[in-house]
């Protein structure tokens, strides 16, 4: 199979050339996207044997979307240009895929990350964050802001990126679940960066976290109506025992009775609403997992 390693940079000459070396020397082709750095990070991929393009927009997310439309390749492997992940664990993240096990693979930095790699800060709000996808799609991986990822052909050119900034790790996961490919986590060294990080902790944990609750309505939208739902049937609830502490000391709250109905029936509908939107949506999800398992099916029968 063809790989492609693309490496989003900026301002990253001091770990640049170790990372592209780290590829090439281990046989692979690497796709340096650049957003137009100020330091010596374009000249000294091209000097360790990478390919440079210089970005047309602005952004990780915006450089990401454009490497997948550059690269052909089987497999596109993702990372970033900081020297924090080791180009020798690559074939961590091919194995799933070369065994047909996975279409999107993701490396888990919490498996093993060297003192300092996260500060206090960024370790909360991480755990925080990969809590609340858990919750709002119900899958089960533990680090969906990974930057060393690979994705099959299949899936980078399927996928649509809105997200210009550190969002579009989220952005790429959710995207795959909706579509209905198999996305597996393998562990991997996560090592202390060498210079100033680009993300803000605050800011970027406020758009990340956003961004999970924003594509939920549109690919999980069970969760969605169920938190609507959650918040109406509560508000119900409290407004309920409000009118019915009145009512025990004589004193009757008509519109708030009738306030306390609306509340708890469009919530209990919303939930029901919730229901069926999940029921169609594993349907098609499932649907497009066995569409392709034919599709492979029989692309395996014409080779043979």
């Amino acid at each position: 199979m063809e790989i492609t390693v693309v490496i989003p940079t900026l301002n990253e000459e001091e770990a640049i050339g170790e990372v592209v070396g780290g590829f090439v020397k281990r046989g692979y082709r690497v796709l340096v996207i650049d957003g137009n750095s100020k330091d010596r990070t374009r000249e000294i991929a091209r000097d360790s044997g990478a390919e440079v393009v210089i970005q047309s927009g602005r952004g990780k997310g915006q450089a990401i979307a454009e490497a997948f439309d550059i690269v052909d390749s089987d497999i596109l492997v993702l990372v970033d240009g900081d020297g924090t992940y080791l180009p020798d664990e690559v074939e961590k993240l091919l194995d799933p895929i070369l065994k047909g096990k996975a279409e999107h693979v993701v490396g888990n930095r919490f498996a093993n990350f060297e003192r300092g790699a996260f500060t206090r800060l960024n370790l909360i709000g991480n755990k925080l964050l990969n809590m609340f996808f858990r919750f709002a799609y119900g899958v089960d991986l533990r680090d969906i802001l990974s930057g060393y990822r690979a994705l099959k052909r299949e899936v980078y050119k399927s996928v649509e990126l809105k997200k210009s900034g550190f969002e579009v790790e989220t952005e790429l996961t959710v995207e795959t679940i909706a579509r209905g490919f198999r996305i597996v986590e393998v562990p991997i060294t996560y090592r202390k960066r060498g210079g100033k990080t680009k993300l803000n902790p605050l800011k970027d944990g406020f758009r990340i976290g956003r961004t999970i609750y924003e594509l939920m309505s549109r690919y999980s939208p069970a969760r969605y109506l169920y938190i609507f739902g959650l918040v109406f049937v509560i508000a119900g609830i409290l407004s309920g025992a409000f009118v019915v502490y009145g009512w025990f000391h004589r004193v009757t709250h008509y519109l708030l009775a009738i306030l306390t109905a609306l509340l708890i029936i469009t919530g209990v509908q919303l939930v029901m609403f919730g229901l069926i939107a999940d029921f169609i949506f594993r349907n098609y999800v499932e649907f497009r997992k066995e569409l392709r398992r034919l599709k492979e099916m029989m692309e395996s029968e014409r080779r043979l």
